[in-house]
């Protein structure tokens, strides 16, 4: 069995920072891409960023040169330093990685339970 557990979410003033992380665990072999997504009241789930094995990353334009995704491969985990938050950045943010899994045998997509972000103005 595999999970992602996410930490960090709160209420923040706008200007803020936040730092959200999500750890994967369970029967892991490898994990390739891991990234955050959010969903505001609404809207529909959208990329925040993305980070594969390697480090490469993309970003969604809207929080470009405000969020940084980084990782630690041997701890499975990915991380999102959101700085100088938007009221607009408000949403349940969702953690989201390819694995493979020992048990399974094959990639599957997995995602955390959420995280909310609020930010006020």
């Amino acid at each position: 069995q595999v999970q992602l557990v996410e930490s960090g979410g709160g209420l923040v003033q706008a200007g803020g920072s936040l730092k959200l992380s999500c750890a994967a665990s369970g029967s892991i072999f490898s994990v390739n891409y891991m990234g955050w997504y959010r969903q505001a009241p609404g809207n529909q789930r959208e990329l925040v960023a993305r980070i594969a094995r390697s480090g490469g990353t993309n970003y969604a334009d809207s929080v470009k040169g405000r969020f940084t995704i980084s990782r630690d491969n041997a701890k499975n985990t990915v991380y999102l330093q959101m700085n100088t938050l938007k009221p607009e950045d408000t949403a349940v943010y969702y953690c989201n990685a390819d694995i493979y899994g020992l048990s399974s045998q094959r990639w599957s997509e997995y995602w955390g339970q959420g995280t909310q972000v609020t930010v006020s103005s």
